[in-house]
Formats: structure tokens, sequence, C-alpha cells
């Protein structure tokens, strides 16, 4: 039988690295990632999603939903989010005649 590493199961399931169908599953799995963080994150310091949502001026519901997957959320909301869960945030950004790092 033969045997088969993680990297080429995705290469042949999702598509190689740097494919668009790679990219949008790396994603996604990025943004399942925060919002499971966000989520334990927020369970830890003994707060309802409730209560989160009213620190940043949200509905609970939308806090269910970024959990779920922070994936449909604009970076203002995330931003408010980490902060209420007092989260160093450091955002890097690449492009050609620019480099820029924003952090807390």
């Amino acid at each position: 039988m033969k045997t088969y590493t993680l990297d080429e199961v995705q290469d042949k399931l999702i598509g190689k690295v740097g494919t668009a169908d790679r990219d949008r599953f790396e994603y996604e799995l990025q943004m399942d990632l925060i919002g499971k963080a966000i989520k334990q994150t927020r369970q830890e310091r003994k707060m309802t999603q409730k209560d989160l949502g009213k620190l940043i001026g949200v509905k609970k519901a939308q806090i269910s939903r970024i959990e779920s997957n922070a994936s449909n959320v604009t970076i203002d909301t995330l931003m408010r989010v980490f902060n209420a869960l007092q989260a160093s945030v450091k955002l890097q950004i690449e492009l050609p005649h620019l480099k820029m790092s924003v952090g807390q």
C-alpha cells in the first residue's frame, strides 16, 4: 500500500501551492483559525458573545458569525474585537514600492 504525505494529498485534492484554488483554501483555513482563536480567548476571559458584542458595538449574532468564520468581516471590526480581547496585533503589508507594519 502506497502512503502519501499531507502535501501530496493537498496538491492532488485542493491544487498546488500558488493556484487560485489552493490560495482560496489557505485563506479560508486562516480565517477559520482566527475565528476559533477569538472564541477560545473570549471563553477564557469568561465573556459571552453578547458581552463582546456590547464592547465593540455589534450584536451577538455578528460575534457568532466571526467565530464561525472570520472571512466576511471588516478589518475595522476585527481590530475592535482584538482590542476588546486585549490582543497584540501586527499587520505587515508588502507592495512593490511600499513595506509597512501596523501594530498595537
